[in-house]
């Protein structure tokens, strides 16, 4: 259910953390052949089946697998990410490894930082609202399971919040626009 807000998304501080992508080539790749070509890359075999390909610009880390499928976390947006996945595979090739045709990117999780600037009473708020999970004792923030758009998001007293799971930056937005309008409807927001 989406609720209307009186306050705008700008003044929340809404920030992306990190993006994850996954990429498939659609074919094998001979890591250790990767490896001995590049000294910034990691490969140990017998703790992680993965060759991880560090780029300092953007600065991410790629997770290579034998299957040709591609994990790249780090990046700071969406674009970055698919720029950073499109840079790994030109460095493979440029570098005399085979790669046949373009890769399948898509984003698979966001996290996302913001800021209400206000007070969060999360004892009424687990009372009232649907699909959370509030145990003090064990983790200061509330957990909410959010329906649409489907995300996560912990919700700290201090009005911070951290929201996971989003597959684009829109979604992040409306996620947060959404649970400021909840928050204050209910009136679970307060000044200090």
């Amino acid at each position: 259910m989406t609720r209307e807000s009186s306050v705008a998304l700008k003044d929340l501080d809404v920030s992306v953390e990190n993006v994850v992508a996954t990429a498939t080539l659609g074919q094998k790749l001979d890591l250790i052949a990767i490896m001995k070509v590049f000294r910034n890359v990691e490969y140990r075999p017998k703790k992680f089946p993965g060759l991880v390909f560090r780029l300092k610009r953007p600065k991410t880390a790629t997770l290579i697998f034998s299957t040709g499928k591609m994990v790249c976390t780090g990046a700071k947006s969406e674009m970055l990410s698919r720029s950073a996945i499109r840079k790994v595979v030109k460095e493979l090739k440029d570098n005399g490894i085979i790669i046949l045709g373009k890769p399948e990117i898509m984003i698979q999780n966001i996290v996302a930082t913001a800021n209400l600037h206000t007070y969060i009473d999360l004892e009424a708020a687990a009372d009232i609202l649907d699909n959370v999970l509030y145990e003090p004792e064990q983790f200061p923030a509330l957990i909410y399971r959010m329906g649409e758009p489907k995300v996560v998001i912990l919700v700290f007293a201090s009005g911070k919040l951290v929201c996971t799971g989003a597959k684009s930056a829109e979604m992040v937005d409306v996620a947060i626009m959404n649970l400021h309008g909840v928050l204050d409807e209910y009136g679970l927001l307060f000044q200090a």
